[in-house]
């Protein structure tokens, strides 16, 4: 079982516009099939933590259709609205016991911090991030919301193209207990 962090940046290390727009995103030109992509990485996947703005990006842009078929835990420190479907679960919890509750959910498969930098940058402080995943677009956004706003020491595992896409595959060295 790992933690993964698995996101795309703009070259510039933004997650998302100033608005939390991933408009820039969904432009880009990705192979689904390809190296790195979403498709295989998901495959492991057995529960998901996401953070509010992330979800109510999902929610909005899904028209309030939850496409998760694993367990996720949101965090947030506002009431939002759950999807009719999926396992959604609002938690204001600390990343360690959250993570106990992820790890359990997960089986034998892994746990995905879905968005955003900072509460992957938490996971990350609390020695409990093993890996960051990249898919770098061929844009820069001059604003917005950092990759990690944070220092991570990492060691380079894998690295491929995906058409326009630069992807890579970090060990998280620091931060973690049992490194």
């Amino acid at each position: 079982m790992a933690t993964h962090y698995f996101t795309a940046s703009s070259l510039d290390g933004f997650l998302a516009t100033t608005d939390h727009s991933l408009d820039w995103l969904l432009s880009q030109d990705i192979d689904m099939e390809g190296p790195m992509a979403y498709p295989g990485f998901v495959e492991g996947i057995g529960a998901l933590a996401m953070g509010a703005s992330t979800y109510e990006w999902v929610m909005r842009n899904e028209e309030g259709r939850w496409s998760y078929r694993q367990p996720t835990w949101v965090f947030t420190h506002r009431d939002l609205d759950l999807p009719t479907q999926g396992d959604v679960r609002l938690t204001q919890a600390d990343i360690p016991t959250v993570h106990a509750e992820l790890v359990e959910a997960a089986g034998d498969k892994d746990v995905w911090i879905v968005g955003g930098g900072d509460l992957a940058g938490q996971f990350a402080d609390a020695g409990l991030l093993d890996e960051v995943w990249i898919q770098y677009a061929p844009v820069t956004l001059g604003a917005g919301m950092p990759l990690l706003p944070r220092r991570l020491d990492l060691e380079l595992q894998e690295v491929a193209r995906n058409r326009a896409f630069l992807c890579g595959r970090y060990r998280v060295l620091t931060g973690r207990t049992n490194v």
